[in-house]
């Protein structure tokens, strides 16, 4: 943008090329998108991704129910790996073999994580069960929906600001490409004859 406002500002000094013109315009051009277009792009995007998300959580919270199930007693092997969406306090720590009932009523056994460090049996935690009665994660709520739909559009907002300037990068080496190619040219047809004593006499 500095280059921008000094080729402006200059555009009236006789070495200013058409090229500087050109490559400043571009730098404007690139600015106004990144200003203006860029979060327009985030914003579409965080918008369209948002109600997508609301619209999984109505399902989830459609096909997912809460119910309670009974430690029976631990169950072997390491500790469940934590959801990075459900709070540290809330994570799965330990695994146990637990009784459930599922909304139909039918009855479940199975290994379960539960959030409780020492689950001793006899003792009661809630998890989510589908519409079989099988154990699963519990549903994506509105909060989370949110802040997932807010990365969205700031990723979008930032890709596309990276994209205009990538583009005009590429715009201003293919600028100079040709600056070169001009450039070379004008040195090969003066060029033999430059510094020789008595030319053009």
């Amino acid at each position: 943008m500095r280059a921008a406002a000094g080729v402006w500002r200059w555009r009236r000094n006789p070495l200013c090329r058409t090229t500087d013109l050109v490559e400043a315009w571009a730098a404007f051009a690139t600015v106004l998108l990144i200003v203006f277009l860029a979060p327009a792009v985030g914003r579409l995007c965080g918008t369209l991704t948002h109600a997508a998300l609301q619209e999984s959580v109505r399902v989830q919270h459609e096909q997912r129910h809460r119910t309670t199930a009974l430690v029976v007693r631990a169950a072997p092997g390491p500790a469940m790996p934590a959801d990075p969406e459900i709070p540290s306090e809330r994570a799965p720590h330990t695994r146990v073999v637990a009784n459930w009932t599922a909304r139909d009523g039918s009855r479940h056994t199975g290994t379960v994580p539960t959030t409780r460090r020492a689950a001793q049996p006899g003792d009661r935690f809630p998890v989510w069960t589908d519409e079989r009665g099988r154990v699963v994660g519990r549903p994506m709520d509105d909060v989370t929906a949110s802040t997932h739909a807010t990365v969205a559009g700031i990723g979008a907002t930032a890709a596309a600001a990276v994209f205009f300037e990538g583009g005009r990068r590429l715009f201003v080496w293919r600028l100079t490409l040709r600056r070169y190619t001009r450039l070379d040219r004008a040195w090969a047809g003066a060029g033999p004859d430059w510094g020789r004593t008595g030319t053009g006499s």
